[in-house]
This record gives structure tokens, sequence and C-alpha cells, in this order.
């Protein structure tokens, strides 16, 4: 899940990317293509990982050789098993626990186009560190196996497929006929508000959803996941491998760093432009416990014994590539706190006032730095964000290509974004956009793209 921060939310814009005009040109048939496949392959990779070693071509040939009925009928397994769907709401009703218990600072986002201030309780980290005591505490005392999530993992998916959908269902006639806020509203054909939704901050009985679903589902059970299966592989061979060390090290360093810097998420793409939909509720329910795991999934009975430079290699390149991301991040939301003030790298910051008018005829202004990462390319911190999950992956080595799924869609994921918030930007802008291109001319990798 990328943390890119965005210049603000656009109302009622549906945002311009797959399945909406970008990658599939009808957003229509992009947005229905995109819910008909996804969820067959996110079980598709389980499955693969499960019950072919990780190998595609093993994969065909059982298709082959048993028929794609018998396919269907195994990377699906049931949704209803009501062990799984007793592990599924014990950790939901947790999670929702914390989000109201633990106290937190109260932070307030940026204000949107409707005047709307997103308010939180900002105690993500305290809650990360709470949830991966808990995952340990259970293993300790024998209530439960946390191995298990690795043996349950296709019925977990098939079941989380349901949950979303139906959620995304409620959340669609919730945008529609009784919104939290003013940010909602049709987008002008029933396939398209299913997929990208129809409101920017629901709630429910408090809960903010968004904040639920991406960061408390999803990029928690990306942490509770990938413990489990460290454990999973230590009970089956009785050591934890030199690969799935490094690969789960360097994941935990990125997921914390997500956690200390939540309230910077807070006030990013995915929360400020992109409705509760299908697009990132499904996507946080389902395609980040699926996908964004997969890779060490795989390495659970595939482990590699790394050589001790390999091993100190990939784990500081990774870290390395972590802080720079973060310092990136860091360096902006700096950068806007002291309204420009602070220095950059030593010296007095570049920038640009950038004037907009609010829907309301308001006109206000945003600072647009050209100092420091960000005098390099107007993205470039998805560089290091994208390295990094590299050498989270390349701990598999190369036998097979399924470990290295997540860093190739995150860079046509960013790529896509860029080319979406840079969209946003030039009409939001205007000519004073057209003066910081000039000035930042590159979007991601400086004197290439």
């Amino acid at each position: 899940m990328s943390t890119t921060t965005a210049a603000a939310a656009t109302e009622p814009e549906v945002a311009k990317g797959w399945g909406s005009g970008g990658l599939f040109g009808n957003r229509e048939l992009g947005s229905l293509l995109l819910m008909l496949t996804t969820p067959i392959f996110c079980l598709t990779f389980w499955y693969t990982c499960a019950k072919h070693h990780g190998s595609f071509f093993e994969l065909a040939s059982f298709i082959q050789e048993q028929g794609f009925q018998t396919f269907l009928a195994e990377v699906w397994p049931t949704p209803f098993d009501p062990y799984v769907w007793k592990i599924i709401l014990s950790y939901m009703g947790f999670e929702l626990f914390l989000m109201r218990a633990i106290p937190g600072k109260t932070f307030k986002a940026t204000v949107t186009q409707s005047g709307h201030v997103p308010i939180y309780n900002a105690n993500g980290f305290q809650c990360y560190l709470i949830t991966i005591f808990s995952i340990f505490a259970l293993q300790y005392s024998g209530i439960f196996n946390p191995a298990e999530i690795y043996d349950h993992m296709g019925k977990f998916l098939s079941s989380m497929n349901l949950f979303a959908i139906c959620l995304c269902l409620f959340l669609t006639f919730k945008g529609l006929y009784f919104p939290s806020t003013k940010d909602s509203g049709s987008n002008g054909n029933l396939i398209v508000d299913f997929f990208w939704g129809t409101e920017l901050y629901p709630r429910i009985l408090g809960w903010d959803i968004k904040q639920f679903t991406n960061c408390r589902f999803g990029m928690m059970f990306w942490q509770v996941a990938i413990i489990c299966y460290t454990l999973k592989q230590y009970q089956l061979y009785g050591y934890v491998s030199s690969s799935m060390m490094v690969s789960v090290i360097v994941q935990t360093v990125y997921i914390a760093k997500f956690f200390w810097w939540e309230t910077g998420y807070f006030c990013s793409m995915d929360i400020q432009h992109d409705r509760a939909g299908y697009y990132i509720c499904w996507g946080c329910l389902v395609w980040v416990p699926s996908m964004y795991t997969m890779h060490t999934l795989f390495l659970v009975e595939h482990p590699v014994l790394l050589s001790m430079p390999l091993t100190i290699f990939f784990t500081a390149a990774g870290i390395f590539c972590i802080w720079c991301n973060y310092d990136c991040d860091r360096q902006r939301q700096t950068f806007r706190a002291t309204n420009g003030k602070e220095k950059v790298w030593g010296k007095e910051p570049e920038y640009i006032i950038a004037k907009y008018m609010t829907k309301d005829g308001e006109e206000r202004s945003s600072l647009l730095l050209a100092s420091g990462w960000w005098g390099l390319a107007r993205h470039f911190h998805y560089v290091p964000e994208i390295m990094a999950s590299f050498f989270w992956c390349v701990p598999a080595l190369f036998e097979f290509p399924l470990p290295y799924f997540y860093p190739i869609y995150l860079t046509l994921l960013l790529m896509d974004r860029a080319f979406r918030d840079d969209k946003r930007c030039a009409v939001k802008y205007t000519t004073y956009w057209d003066t910081y291109c000039e000035k930042i001319p590159y979007k991601i990798v400086p004197g290439v793209l």
C-alpha cells in the first residue's frame, strides 16, 4: 500500500485511473473487468503457492490434466467455515476495540472542498505494538496457534471476498442515501459507484471505515500474516531461514514506519481522493492480505539459506530504501508544517505558492516544495518504495517468478498514481502547476521519466 501524499480531495470527480478511463479506456468496462478478475486472481496465486510450489507451469499442467472445473472447485474453498469466521471476526473486533479504546492525539486532516475536516484518533503505532504483542501472547499461552493462519489462508481469502463485497454494497447504498459528509454522491453509473465508491469519509457508529479497512485491517494484517508465516516455517523445519528473516525484517520496518507515520497517510491519495468502494475497501480487505504477503507465504515451504554477506546486504539495502522513502515524506510534511521556513538539506527551500479556488469560491494556496528530494522529481519517493519491495522479495532468489509479483505490481500502481496525481494537480493549480513542472520536469525518475 503506497503512502502517497495528495494535494487535496476533489469532489465529485472520479479518480481517473485503472478501470475509469485510464488503463482500460472505458471506466464501466474497466471497473467490471477488475471486479470479475481480481478475486480469482488472488486465490489463484494462493493456490499456486500452497498446492503447486509457486510454479505456474505446474498449475497449467494440473488444469490440463484435471480440467478447469476441478481447478475452480479447489482454488475457491468454502467461505462458510465457522472456525475461519471466528478468527476473522475476533481479529476485526480486537482492532475495532483498539481504535476506540487506546488513547492517542487528535489529528485533523486536510479540509475537503466541501469544508469537512476529517478528525482521527492518532493511536496507530500503539495499536500496532499491542497487536504484535498479542500474537506472541496467544502463541505462548497456547490459546491459539497463529501459524494456523497459513493453513487456513485459502478459506480466509474466500470468506473475506464475501465480507468485502457485502461491505461495498452497503457503502454504495450509504453514500447515496445517508452519507456521513457532503463529500459524496453518484459517479453517474451504478457499476462505477460500486467500484470507486460513493462516499469519501464514511463512518459507522463513529468508526472511520477507511481507517479501519486500510490501516487497521489491511496494513495490520500484513504484519500479522508475515509473523504467522514465520512461526509456521519454524514449526515445519525447526528453524527460520535467513531468507525468511530478511524478508520479514525489511517488511516489518516498512509497516512499522507506516504506523509511526499513520497521520501522514490520512493526508494521502488513498484517503483524500479515493472513495470507499471496491477499489479501496475490497483492496485492503482481500488484495493486501493476499498479494502483499504472497512472497512471504511462498518462503514458508521454500526456505533459502543465504550467505551472511548477502543476508546483511539485502537487509541493510531494504532498510535504507525505507528510510529514504520516509525521509521524502517527512521532508515535505515538515516543510508544510513550518510554512516553508525550515531549511531543506541545509539550504533555504525553493517552492512555488500555488493558488486555487474551492467549490464555494474561496481562494486558498498551497506550497509546492521544489528542493531536497522533491527537487529531483515530482514523485521521487516512489523510487525507494519500489526498491524496498524488491529487497524484501529478492531473498526468494530467482527459481520462480511468483515472489516478484508485488514489486512489479507496485511499479505499475505508482506509475498510474503519478499520472493521476499530476492530472489532478494540473486541474487544481492550473498555470501554477505548469510553472512547477517546468521547474521539476521529471515525474518519478530523475533524468528518465
